[in-house]
């Protein structure tokens, strides 16, 4: 394994913006049209606005190998599709034994989390707080806030991202607005 340079990335807490991405990910609306329980939000909105942004990853590139701890910021959009908050698709680590840490930079938001045997848990994020995503946890954070949504991520390299069993299966559990607040609800297109 060659030897990586020691490394300094700025990042603006407001923004996410990083000083020398490796990678931007910019995920749209029609991107995540399938992970929202209103299909018909989802087409009114892209009809009438267009393709909106969710959310913007930017990231620190490193080889796939043991040792490497890829990092990276997420930006989320404030915003909803009908009730249900802007999110992020969320994943399961391909080496489902790997975790992840996240850290609140600003705005307010939730992390999403679940198991394949069953078990959901919710936490709120926000500025200054360190969220750990256990081994076999699937993940998604979500905006609940009235500004950007944003958090650094690390994780090890050889973790992988498994979108597809979310992509297939969705989230039990969905953050949606009721009387003015976020509120968690069982995910009616999860079976």
């Amino acid at each position: 394994m060659p030897l990586i340079a020691p490394f300094v990335t700025e990042v603006d807490f407001s923004t996410g913006v990083m000083s020398a991405p490796g990678y931007v990910l910019q995920r749209r609306l029609s991107d995540m049209a399938a992970m929202y329980a209103d299909e018909a939000a989802v087409r009114r909105i892209l009809a009438g606005e267009g393709d909106r942004l969710i959310y913007e990853v930017q990231g620190v590139e490193l080889p796939v190998e043991e040792g490497q701890i890829p990092h990276c910021t997420t930006r989320i959009s404030p915003g909803r599709i009908g009730d249900e908050y802007h999110m992020t698709k969320g994943h399961y680590h391909a080496r489902r034994e790997q975790g992840e840490v996240y850290f609140g930079l600003s705005g307010r938001g939730y992390l999403v989390m679940q198991t394949e045997s069953g078990e959901t848990d919710v936490r709120e994020m926000f500025a200054g707080s360190a969220a750990y995503v256990p081994p076999y946890w699937a993940h998604r954070t979500v905006n609940v806030g009235a500004e950007d949504f944003v958090f650094f991520s690390v994780w090890e390299a050889r973790a992988g991202h498994d979108y597809g069993t979310i992509e297939r299966d969705g989230f039990r559990k969905l953050i949606v607005m009721r009387d003015g607040q976020p509120a968690v609800v069982d995910n009616p297109k999860y079976d």
